[in-house]
Formats: C-alpha cells, structure tokens, sequence
C-alpha cells in the first residue's frame, strides 16, 4: 500500500520545484528540457494539465482529458501541450493554480473510493503517488539543462514503492504472465528499503535512484549500476516504469 504521508510528500516536492521555477527567466522558459522535443515551459503546462485533470478525476468529470481512438498515452500528452502551448510566464501560474487544487481535492477524496485515471481506477493515495513520481521526473527534465543540482530525497520512496507495484501491469502489457519480484534498494540517506515477498527467486538490488529513474524512463537499465537475479530479474527491471504506457 502506498504510504499514508504521500500527499505531505507531494506537496513538498512541489514546493522544491516551485522554488527552481520562480527563479526562472524569459528566455530560461524557452531552454530545450531533456524531454525533448519539449522546452521548460511546455514541461510545466504538461504538469499544470496533469493537475488538472486529477481535480476532474476525482470529481468525477471526464472533460477534454482524452485519447482518441488509436493513440498512445504519450501521443495523447502531446496534442494537448501543443494544443495549448504558452510562453513559460503564462504557464507557471496555471500550473501554481492546478497543483493547488489538486492537493486539496487528493486531501479532500475518499480513499476508499478508485478514481478514474488514465489506463486503470486508483485510489486517491496511490494517485497522488503518481502525481509525485510525475513531478519528481519532469524537475529532473528542467533542471538538467540548467546543470542544476537536483539531488533525490527519500521522498522517492513513494517512487520506489510505484515502480515495484506496477510491475505487474508492466508483465502484462507485455503480454507477460506476472510474476513474485523481490526489490532491495539503498535510499538517498542510505536507508534500506525493500519490497516484495523475501521468498520472491527474482531479485533487483541496487540505488533507488537508479531504480526510480529506470522506472522513469530517465536511464537505461543497462547503465544503471543495479543488479539482477533470478528467472525473472532482468525482465522485471526491463519491464520497469512508473508510468502508465
């Protein structure tokens, strides 16, 4: 289960990245982020959308959060940036407005109740882990360019926790027969997390930095320094994303 400080966390990532973007200036907004074809500001309105749509999510409302026949999540991110693509001023206080609402209408929701959202309903917790592993990747994507330390807090323990439980859904839309995978990994502070069944003859070890950024898309597995074990080992950190495809 998703931790119950979650939400906390969310809001303190945000803030982190708050504090970066406030200092930002014109032609800063304009920088290609290591999301490309994506610049800074496009990166933003991406998240400012994203916020959004979670405040809709959880009201119940669809509204024009949509994939049209045929297209892939990320296609559909796409068309909707373009779709709306400001100068970096425009979007930073939409997406202050949008992330705002969204941690108070995540506070607010039942967490009992799934929400729907994008490939599957969550709940109210695990969306707002999301919400976290989606802002902690992307200020990874504006920083960068900026050579800006960025250095990971053990809030992507939430991270962490997403990518180990999504594996299952990662198997099958691989078209995978899920499978028991244990993950040990080191924390920033140098805490040791571990999740999965101990028993589990799969095994990914390693920084949970580097599993996060596997999970992310922001680092091959390959060039990851983690190590694999078992039947299934490799596969899952193949598999691996905190996002849904």
């Amino acid at each position: 289960m998703p931790d119950c400080d979650v939400i906390p966390d969310l809001s303190d990532e945000q803030d982190r990245l708050e504090t970066f973007l406030n200092r930002l200036t014109p032609p800063d907004w304009r920088r290609l982020s290591a999301a490309p074809p994506w610049t800074v500001a496009d990166v933003v309105l991406h998240l400012a959308q994203t916020e959004e749509a979670v405040v809709l999510a959880i009201s119940g409302a669809s509204g024009d959060w949509r994939r049209d026949d045929g297209e892939s999540v990320d296609e559909a991110m796409a068309r909707h940036v373009a779709a709306e693509a400001k100068p970096g001023p425009d979007v930073f206080p939409r997406w202050q407005k949008a992330r705002r609402a969204a941690l108070q209408a995540l506070r607010a929701a039942d967490p009992r109740q799934p929400v729907q959202w994008v490939a599957t309903p969550l709940r109210s917790t695990t969306l707002a882990t999301t919400r976290l592993a989606e802002h902690w990747a992307h200020a990874l994507d504006v920083t960068q360019p900026f050579g800006v330390d960025y250095p990971d807090t053990d809030r992507i323990k939430h991270v962490a926790w997403l990518g180990h439980a999504t594996l299952p859904y990662a198997f099958r839309t691989d078209g995978r027969q899920p499978v028991p995978v244990r993950v040990e990994l080191t924390a920033p502070s140098g805490a040791r997390w571990a999740f999965g069944p101990q028993e589990a003859p799969s095994r990914i070890t390693g920084s949970a930095s580097a599993f996060c950024r596997v999970g992310a898309q922001r680092l091959l597995p390959e060039e990851s320094g983690l190590h694999t074990r078992g039947p299934h080992g490799a596969t899952a950190l193949q598999l691996l994303r905190t996002y849904a495809a």
